[in-house]
């Protein structure tokens, strides 16, 4: 026969079982080996930890620009979106911390009941007690709750974090564009005065029959090809100036700028190693954070196939009479615990676990192909930056020879017969596509600047 003191022994045993069964039910987050490669950055290695990514942006940018983007800081609205998810995460995770501790609630109640006389004609209870209860956290579930909580909030910061870089290189690349498109709209209106001043000379060489009246009206249309140009770049203008608005959250409006001609172009454009995205950039720390959250859904979800512990208990008074509702005899308590183990529930348990496991391989896949575009999106900004300044380099050969090229045809239109002025107009169309194209060139170097240094991570600090 067992014993007090055997039974003690052998309580003890089972709840050392259990405790250290409840040590292999939640498996800690790890994060996947290898997930980040040295050949993420195309034709880059290095080893260098130094990044653009790391520097904040008030230092790399300057004059009105740093001024917008001060503003969108302040009043963008999808910004302010991210700050409002980040409350409620925020309240979900004091939510998943209170649950460790037992609830109370308070209960005060009057009953009166009119019986029949075979009952006893009347009844009348007072009650007035406070009820407890605790679920005891045996297999860790709502310690995997509270982590994938704290997960999922993290993830929010990460997401706001997100946000911000993106909304720094849409007004940054904005910003950039609307002065391109005034260098565009400053040369096209130079170049229409240019053209009319053609007109006047084809004009006095058709008196002085040197040429024909051909080539006063290709004259007169070559002013107009141009011309009808400008209010294309006045729309674009005006759409860009719109676009920037909307991300500082203001009405339509004109946007004051410097010029593209005075903007200093970042020489400097180390990219670290590429372990370093995974604490730079906020979309990679994004799809970490969502990861974990879906490995700490799957504990919570193992929990449910083993037994729950609860404690309840109330305390109060109950009386039938209200002149002796105070007296001692009139209070009670109780105190129950309770052990609930799952045994058939239409394979709901196996379902949640199922659902849990197959997020957490979407979000592992998530993950890795975050990884991917960041390297992909690094690669394709250097890339971009160096072929503009390749471009940069030829076009200002191309752009000086067909300058002379316009002058010699022009001068051999005026004094010799081995010209005609389609050759001046061909001349002249294709210095000021190349002209054109060198703003292009400029601008592309600027935005790919922008873009290296978004991908990166850069814009958060």
């Amino acid at each position: 026969m067992f014993t007090g003191t055997t039974y003690r022994y052998l309580y003890m045993v089972a709840l050392l079982v259990l405790l250290l069964q409840a040590c292999r039910i939640a498996r800690p987050y790890q994060r996947p080996a290898e997930i980040v490669s040295d050949s993420l950055y195309r034709d880059t290695r290095t080893g260098d930890t130094v990044s653009i990514g790391a520097v904040p942006w008030r230092q790399l940018f300057s004059g009105k620009l740093r001024l917008l983007v001060d503003e969108g800081l302040q009043h963008n609205l999808d910004l302010q979106v991210a700050v409002a998810r980040m409350k409620q995460a925020d309240a979900v995770l004091a939510q998943s911390r209170q649950a460790f501790f037992p609830s109370l609630s308070a209960n005060a109640s009057t009953t009166q009941q009119h019986l029949s006389d075979a009952q006893a004609g009347r009844t009348e209870v007072y009650q007035l007690y406070a009820a407890s209860a605790w679920e005891l956290d045996i297999w860790g579930k709502l310690r995997s709750t509270k982590r994938a909580a704290l997960a999922a909030f993290l993830q929010s910061d990460a997401y706001r974090r997100a946000v911000q870089t993106q909304l720094i290189a849409d007004i940054a690349s904005d910003y950039y564009a609307l002065m391109a498109y005034d260098a565009q709209l400053s040369l096209t209106l130079k170049t229409v005065e240019n053209r009319k001043q053609d007109v006047e000379t084809m004009k006095t060489l058709k008196e002085s029959d040197v040429v024909t009246g051909a080539a006063v009206v290709q004259s007169e249309a070559n002013r107009y090809s141009v011309e009808v140009t400008l209010p294309d770049i006045r729309q674009n203008i005006r759409q860009t100036e719109n676009a920037l608005c909307l991300l500082l959250g203001r009405s339509p409006g004109s946007i004051s700028r410097d010029s593209l001609s005075g903007e200093v172009v970042a020489t400097d454009l180390r990219t670290g190693v590429p372990a370093q995205l995974l604490a730079n950039r906020p979309d990679v720390q994004e799809a970490e954070y969502q990861l974990r959250n879906s490995a700490e859904l799957v504990n919570v979800a193992r929990t449910y196939f083993y037994p729950t512990l609860s404690i309840t208990a109330q305390a109060g008074l109950y009386n039938n009479s209200l002149s002796g509702f105070f007296d001692p005899g009139s209070f009670f308590a109780n105190i129950i615990g309770g052990l609930a183990q799952p045994i058939f529930n239409n394979g709901l348990n196996k379902q949640r676990l199922h659902i849990a496991q197959a997020q957490q391989e979407e979000y592992l896949a998530d993950f890795k192909k975050a990884v991917l575009n960041a390297g992909q999106e690094v690669s394709n900004a250097l890339y971009q930056y160096q072929a503009a300044a390749d471009k940069m380099s030829i076009r200002a050969h191309q752009i000086e020879n067909l300058r002379k090229s316009v002058e010699y045809t022009k001068e051999l239109l005026k004094y010799t017969s081995n010209t005609n002025y389609t050759d001046v107009l061909t001349s002249e169309q294709s210095l000021l596509a190349a002209e054109l194209n060198s703003i292009n060139d400029r601008l592309q170097q600027l935005q790919a600047v922008v873009a290296l240094y978004r991908s990166l991570g850069g814009g958060w600090r």
